[in-house]
């Protein structure tokens, strides 16, 4: 008698659900993760430029464009920039002129008003000054690694303690993202049927992941005491120039040279 219902047919059917939301937050969170581990293609010129010199010249050349008030300089720079772009993977050189077209458009609308009233010039002057500074930044961003990047402020006399908050900042990203989705496919694979209340399940993974973040950043700061940190941070750079380089560094002088002859 106890053991009959052994016997019956369970006829539980679980009510269907699309669970696109924890499946949106998996992506997301593995997009972020790739995007900061991604290894570039070494085959494309542009990638195999050495990134001190890219961060370098970057940033010069970001500073040129915010002093310049001349129309053909910041022209000069407009193929300079497509003719690096070209150069780059086409799943890049989508995203960067996907994304780099965005905040001149918002910037554009704000400028309506002003162009309405006659100041033409300076409108487009500021707006030319926000593309081409965009697409510098994207254009280093996806053809150089984060680390990479960090390590090179060591030589622009960026403070030892910024350059170790970003680094760890990248490093701690990915190891939080990576807990974040395992919890996420946690959730995806113990959920049946259908969840009434799908905020609860995200605010306690927000939850966990505020925990552990926590747990992290209190064995790092322990790891540090033992290990004497006193804020030098040291890191390794190998700056070792090649022909492309040498192309490279020729190039953007001559540009910071027409910068110097059409605006003075």
């Amino acid at each position: 008698m106890n053991g009959k219902w052994l016997l019956e047919k369970d006829d539980y059917v679980p009510k269907k659900e699309r669970d696109t939301y924890i499946d949106k937050s998996i992506i997301s969170f593995l997009k972020i993760i790739s995007r900061i581990r991604s290894v570039k293609n070494k085959d494309k010129v542009l990638y195999r430029i050495d990134p001190v010199l890219k961060v370098i010249f970057t940033v010069l050349n970001i500073l040129f464009i915010s002093l310049s008030r001349n129309f053909i300089y910041l022209f000069i720079l407009d193929i300079y920039v497509f003719m690096s772009i070209l150069f780059m993977d086409w799943e890049d050189r989508k995203k960067i002129l996907s994304m780099s077209f965005i905040f001149p458009i918002m910037t554009l609308i704000m400028l309506i008003p002003s162009m309405i009233k006659g100041n033409i010039h300076n409108s487009l002057l500021l707006l030319q000054r926000i593309l081409l500074s965009v697409l510098f930044a994207n254009i280093l961003s996806y053809s150089t690694k984060w680390t990479h990047i960090s390590r090179t402020l060591k030589l622009l006399f960026v403070p030892d303690i910024f350059i170790w908050i970003m680094d760890i900042s990248l490093k701690y990203s990915i190891l939080l993202g990576e807990y974040a989705t395992g919890l996420l496919y946690g959730l995806k694979l113990r959920s049946i049927g259908k969840n009434e209340d799908k905020q609860e399940a995200i605010w306690r993974i927000m939850g966990n992941l505020f925990l552990k973040s926590y747990r992290m950043s209190e064995e790092l700061s322990c790891a540090m005491e033992c290990r004497g940190f006193v804020g030098e941070y040291k890191v390794s750079i190998e700056f070792k120039l090649r022909r492309i380089d040498y192309i490279y560094g020729i190039i953007n002088i001559i540009v910071i040279v027409l910068f110097v002859i059409l605006n003075y």
